[in-house]
């Protein structure tokens, strides 16, 4: 069931992540008001709400930014704005790296030009749907932190019908990230957390295949790239199949 762990390479990509200080408070909000808005408006009934929810307070929104957001995606709050629509986008990056992102947005021709924009300024291109998704899995993937008991681990794992761990131990940080099917994700993060400390529990878009990239340029376009899109307050997340070769 384990699997050999990609931190460091994920680290190397995510540094840009560490700069910023987390999701902007519109991103977090749009993603409270969607929630709201598929679900119901109870974060004890409405798992991805509660985890939108629980992304928001660690990012230091206030509870009354968080009350309205949920007022927004419940229909009890109208401040004129017009309604949010979930769309993805694919594309590809230099190297032909694929790219996938989805966005939040109430203007899809905007959402598409910002997006276009930084793919063409990048040494990538923006593609149609489907041409890039192929290559991933829609997973539930639940972040632990803190030293790992991989015996305990692998038992809750099992129990929880999870389909794979990755340990992490690194200087900087310890823990495993514990992959799932989409429908399974609130019911093996509930037995984690009876058993770890859960730090994050997402859906996530997995790559099936990896492009090495070693190339200094190459390296610079696509992380570019990834802070170009992931500065869009219409964008939500951004996956790509690249992997970081440290040429020493």
């Amino acid at each position: 069931m384990a699997g050999h762990s990609k931190w460091a390479n994920i680290k190397r990509q995510k540094a840009r992540v560490d700069a910023k200080k987390g999701k902007t408070f519109t991103q977090l909000s749009r993603a409270i008001i969607v929630a709201a808005r598929n679900g119901i408006a109870d974060i004890d009934g409405n798992f991805q709400l509660r985890t939108a929810v629980e992304k928001a307070k660690a990012a230091g929104i206030p509870n009354d930014n968080i009350e309205r957001a949920i007022a927004k995606g419940a229909g009890t709050y109208n401040d004129g704005e017009a309604n949010l629509e979930e769309i993805r986008y694919e594309g590809y990056g230099i190297g032909g790296v694929a790219v996938l992102i989805e966005a939040l947005t109430d203007n899809r021709n905007r959402t598409a030009a910002d997006v276009r924009e930084a793919f063409s300024k990048n040494g990538g291109n923006l593609g149609e749907t489907g041409c890039v998704s192929w290559m991933f899995d829609h997973k539930g993937v639940v972040l632990l932190e803190g030293e790992i008991n991989e015996d305990k681990l692998l038992e809750v794992s099992l129990e929880a019908d999870a389909q794979s761990y990755e340990i992490i131990d690194e200087e900087d940080y310890q823990g495993a990230e514990i992959f799932t099917e989409v429908a399974n994700l609130e019911n093996l993060n509930q037995q984690l957390r009876d058993n770890f400390l859960v730090k994050e529990a997402e859906l996530r878009w997995i790559p099936n295949n990896f492009v090495e990239i070693n190339d200094p340029e190459q390296t610079k376009y696509l992380l570019r790239l990834m802070d170009a899109l992931e500065s869009l307050d219409d964008v939500q997340n951004v996956t790509a199949n690249f992997e970081l070769i440290d040429d020493e």
